[in-house]
């Protein structure tokens, strides 16, 4: 057999200098692990597993076939490429010395984690995505509460074909971006049994304020935050003093969960009792902070962030960070001082606390 480096690596090998072998998502969970961030345990089947399966596939050939008639101007074009090329995809078995390394990882993972045939998310990680200047993030597929190998191999092929979405494909021909030697990487992460999950910024995205920290959280799996589903309560949170200077409560329409008796992740409309409910205690979402200030001093940068807390832990360790990206909205943006000027130790403060009011 080759090297195992070439086919399937662990977080902790990885860090942003692998972007070409594992992609941004795995990456910069690599980079998170270094800065001591807690980070769900895992591995990466690199960009040249993928190159490797096509070859052997014979699938790149009739894949740029299927391409050529796209149009960005045309979106029926683009859906009509798509699904040929992720019906073959998903079709193609892969080889058993690919799916070997892929199982034996799988098998140290759930040995590493004390948990027989351990429940995984299986997470596309592009070698285009979360670049400055692009917006690739989110164009290709996740998949949730994933067992066993058979499964795993399953998914990967899955999230391989999420590189060739309608979306992705009119995305990558309107910006120009070629698709030959286009790959994807695919990272298998421990599930978190998530009580609450979500997203976090390390500033305001609605106005570009990096005085602040802004959390967005909800009941069970953080998909109902990323995909919209849901309206999750909000906190605004100051990076100086580290108070919470506005919580918005609001009235949660579902939530994700794990049905233990199927093993799938399913959609559940919210209880009226626990609706309109503060999904997070005050004391979580100033940890989130403290977490979302370190990741962004370690990364330099504002960070967009996805979280979760894990209701299987001891509660002095039930933050878990998911992924993180740089925030691309705000961050190519000259910063702009929320004060003209600090002529006295007062105005300093004031310019630091002018998010807003500590709510009592």
């Amino acid at each position: 057999m080759e090297q195992r480096e070439k086919y399937v690596l662990w977080f902790e090998e990885c860090d942003m200098s692998s972007v070409p072998v594992v992609g941004g998502k795995c990456a910069g969970l690599g980079e998170l692990l270094k800065a001591q961030i807690p980070v769900p345990p895992g591995f990466a089947v690199t960009t040249e597993t993928y190159r490797r399966f096509i070859e052997e596939s014979g699938l790149d050939q009739e894949i740029k076939h299927l391409l050529k008639p796209v149009r960005p101007e045309d979106p029926a074009s683009a859906e009509t490429a798509s699904q040929a090329i992720r019906l073959i995809i998903e079709n193609k078995p892969i080889s058993i010395e690919l799916e070997d390394y892929i199982g034996e990882f799988y098998r140290l993972l759930s040995k590493r984690c004390q948990v027989p045939a351990v429940p995984v998310a299986v997470r596309s990680s592009a070698t285009a995505e979360d670049l400055p200047g692009a917006s690739f993030a989110g164009q290709q597929d996740t998949y949730l509460w994933v067992r066993g190998v058979d499964g795993i191999v399953h998914h990967v092929r899955k999230c391989w074909s999420s590189l060739f979405t309608a979306r992705a494909i009119a995305y990558r021909k309107k910006m120009g971006f070629a698709d030959d030697g286009l790959s994807i990487s695919v990272g298998i992460q421990k599930m978190v049994n998530a009580f609450t999950a979500g997203v976090m910024f390390t500033l305001n995205p609605s106005n570009g304020d990096r005085s602040t920290v802004v959390i967005d959280a909800n009941w069970g799996f953080g998909e109902s935050v990323v995909s919209g589903l849901c309206s999750p309560d909000n906190f605004l949170v100051n990076k100086v003093t580290m108070e919470i200077v506005r919580r918005t409560i609001c009235a949660k329409e579902c939530y994700f969960t794990t049905n233990f008796e199927t093993q799938t992740v399913e959609q559940h409309e919210c209880p009226a009792e626990r609706a309109c409910n503060q999904c997070i205690i005050d004391e979580e979402a100033i940890e989130l902070a403290r977490i979302g200030k370190r990741i962004e001093a370690y990364f330099g940068k504002p960070m967009d962030i996805e979280w979760a807390i894990d209701k299987d832990l001891p509660a002095t360790g039930r933050v878990l960070i998911l992924q993180s990206r740089p925030e691309t909205v705000w961050s190519g943006r000259k910063a702009e001082p929320v004060s003209s000027g600090k002529s006295s130790a007062m105005e300093h403060i004031v310019a630091g606390l002018l998010a807003g009011k500590k709510l009592r």
